[in-house]
């Protein structure tokens, strides 16, 4: 009796050797941690927004600007990070900053 075939019988084994010394697959891709280059002090503070946004223990950001969020969490003693009250007071009127990472997605 005959083994049963396998998907990979069809392909060939291939061995890929090491690209020029000093250099593997490792050291090229960074880790998921890691950033790969600096953040300008303006990237940075929309990434601290859309962290904001997305934690679920301030409440939905759906439908309410992030400073309105930023209070509603501060009346309900949820404690808020500091850090965006004063981002969000150094960018009024812009929308980058005042509305939250849904907001130009239809719902």
């Amino acid at each position: 009796m005959s083994r049963k075939r396998l998907v990979t019988d069809s392909y060939p084994v291939v061995k890929r050797r090491e690209g020029p010394a000093g250099h593997s697959k490792e050291e090229l891709a960074p880790e998921l941690g890691e950033e790969t280059q600096s953040l300008t002090e303006e990237e940075a503070e929309l990434e601290l927004l859309r962290q904001f946004d997305l934690a679920w223990q301030y409440g939905p950001c759906t439908g309410i600007t992030r400073l309105q969020r930023w209070y509603r969490a501060q009346q309900m003693g949820l404690e808020p990070p500091s850090e965006v009250l004063q981002v969000l007071k150094t960018h009024p009127g812009d929308p980058r900053f005042e509305c939250s990472l849904w907001h130009f997605y239809p719902l």
